[in-house]
């Protein structure tokens, strides 16, 4: 908006012969009697000084570090989002870290990956790239396919994979949002619940064997390990809250889903 009124001002400014700067005439001043000629045109003087205040406005904006031109067309909500998108990866990325170090022989399944070759893997902004050893399933069927009894293939890898696509399904699949980007409040809350879910397939799903296919947290011994739960309900606060934002702008109620322990994942769609 800011550099629509800029063009539109420079625009407006038409300079004739008799308008030229050096053809107004001042009052006397120090030339003994002489009128001086002025550089400035009373027909320039707002224009110039919008000028000299967009460039005041921008070059601070700019010496922050904080901005970038493209965020003109940012409303406050897609910033916020933006945060929220940032905050939810930066968890997850933690969470896999986590997740591999605590189930180690997982990584070990395909030969020449680490932990940070999978981390390259799983958060590609925007997530698009779908992978033959997951099937080429992503969002909720990923995480479907990382509970399968008879899948071979790392567990950890299919399970953070398609909980990193799921909750990017419900920021539109984007990484940035403008003023035309428009989040559904449903499909923010039906993350939320598909977290949950996730947490308790985690503490239910076992093996023919009765261990947990994937382990996270500890309640053996004297110092009991709550820090997987932790992430995981920051996780799902952030996904709550960001649809009650879009909720509140919108003016649209959110459908609450009963929880039913062994329920399906709920949709989230674009």
């Amino acid at each position: 908006m800011l550099l629509r009124h800029f063009i539109r001002a420079f625009r407006n400014i038409k300079l004739k012969k008799h308008y030229r700067f050096s053809s107004l005439k001042s009052v006397p001043l120090f030339s003994g009697g002489k009128k001086e000629k002025t550089i400035f045109n009373p027909f320039l003087r707002k224009p110039l000084v919008f000028f000299l205040f967009c460039i005041f406005f921008l070059s601070g904006c700019i010496s922050s570090g904080d901005f970038h031109i493209k965020d003109l067309a940012k409303t406050n909500i897609d910033i916020v989002s933006e945060i929220h998108i940032k905050r939810v990866t930066s968890l997850l990325k933690t969470l896999t870290e986590k997740l591999y170090k605590k189930n180690p022989y997982e990584l070990h399944k395909t030969s020449g990956q680490t932990i940070e070759s999978r981390l390259r893997q799983i958060f590609i902004c925007p997530p698009g790239k779908k992978y033959k050893e997951l099937d080429f399933k992503d969002s909720t069927d990923a995480i479907l396919l990382g509970f399968e009894p008879g899948f071979k293939g790392d567990r950890v890898f299919a399970l953070m994979y398609g909980l990193y696509t799921m909750i990017h399904k419900s920021y539109n699949s984007k990484c940035e949002l403008f003023m035309l980007d428009y989040l559904n409040e449903q499909n923010l809350y039906n993350s939320a619940r598909n977290i949950e879910i996730f947490v308790w397939r985690l503490k239910t799903r076992k093996k023919n064997d009765g261990r947990l296919f994937i382990l996270t947290n500890s309640l053996e011994g004297k110092i009991k390990n709550l820090s997987f739960e932790r992430i995981f309900g920051k996780l799902i606060s952030l996904q709550d809250t960001m649809a009650l934002i879009i909720s509140n702008r919108t003016g649209r109620v959110i459908k609450e889903a009963v929880q039913i322990a062994g329920m399906a994942f709920l949709p989230i769609g674009l």
